[in-house]
């Protein structure tokens, strides 16, 4: 979860003079920035470094990512006839920086990679409201009044983001994750008529093509658990506000679950760190269970804490509840 960040001294120093979009374009710079973690942290898995609105650009539309605020587009899509900027491009040829980037990782890593693109529901999220939002007022606005150029819109995202992962496997993504980051806004009822049908298809098109993992992650998504299994996803992460037990009663035996320590706590004492990390590893029932955090690692988080973290858990032995 966000493994390269503003927590490593050695990317701030990178950002001084590069902008993400400036890394995520730079192979050489950005396989850089995705090995330190796994070198720094001895984690088992690596996350390709990237934001889940790159492959936007070559669907035809124009944003920038600002500092402290996130992705954020000049003109968002609010009315049908701007949905024909979008297409779904040949990623080779609008991300060829993706592919060497991948095959730079390929051929340094000792542990698995991971794809990942944004959710169909998030991305539209970001085209419709402009940027980052608390209320989601246009979505909704849009969601219900006109579900007709909702679906139009999430069928040319998922058609895109379908591309997208597929691609990465194709490059040599040894696992995918899509990241719903605004979905958990939703109750059952949207969720269940205006997103899952989308995220089925893009599951499905993915699977047919590509032979890979495939993970969903979105935040505060507790009650949206049972609607999530049907969606055909290997992996399940939680948020913290979850337990492994309780989503472990809820997900069938099929679906491996990830997750979920509150990263808040690693910014406290590490007794109370443990305590927390052992009690997610005694919920957990073999097989199917990846710990992780159940967000993205925050800027004040030490190197060192992480450090102890990934060692106390491969130290630990599973005790099945």
């Amino acid at each position: 979860m966000r493994q390269a960040g503003r927590y490593q001294p050695e990317y701030r120093e990178i950002k001084k003079t590069r902008r993400l979009v400036d890394i995520v374009m730079d192979p050489k710079l950005c396989a850089l920035v995705t090995l330190s973690p796994i070198d720094q942290l001895n984690v088992d898995a690596a996350i390709l470094f990237s934001d889940i609105i790159m492959p936007i650009a070559p669907m035809g539309i124009t944003f920038e990512i600002r500092d402290g605020i996130g992705p954020c587009l000049d003109n968002p899509i609010r009315e049908r006839e701007h949905v024909k900027r979008l297409s779904v491009p040949d990623f080779a040829a609008g991300m060829p920086y993706v592919s060497e980037t991948i095959s730079i990782l390929r051929n340094q890593l000792t542990v698995p990679l991971i794809g990942f693109c944004g959710a169909p529901f998030t991305l539209a999220c970001y085209l419709i409201e402009g940027g980052p939002s608390k209320h989601f007022t246009h979505v909704r606005r849009t969601m219900h009044g006109d579900p007709d150029f909702w679906n139009v819109l999430m069928e040319i995202l998922t058609a895109g983001m379908s591309a997208y992962l597929r691609f990465q496997a194709e490059c040599g993504a040894q696992a995918l994750q899509i990241f719903d980051s605004w979905v958990g806004t939703l109750g059952v009822d949207d969720y269940q008529d205006h997103v899952l049908p989308h995220l089925m298809r893009l599951v499905s098109e993915v699977n047919n093509h590509a032979d890979v993992p495939i993970i969903y992650f979105g935040v505060h998504t507790g009650h949206l658990l049972e609607k999530i299994a049907e969606s055909g996803c290997d992996v399940i992460g939680l948020d913290w506000r979850v337990s492994i037990a309780e989503a472990r009663r809820r997900v069938p035996a099929n679906i491996a679950l990830q997750g979920n320590l509150d990263p808040g706590l690693l910014l406290g004492p590490w007794d109370k760190l443990e305590q927390h990390a052992q009690s997610i590893l005694d919920q957990v029932a073999e097989p199917g269970f990846i710990f992780n955090l159940g967000h993205g690692v925050t800027p004040e988080t030490s190197v060192e804490t992480l450090q102890k973290l990934t060692q106390f858990v491969h130290n630990s032995t599973i005790s099945p509840s």
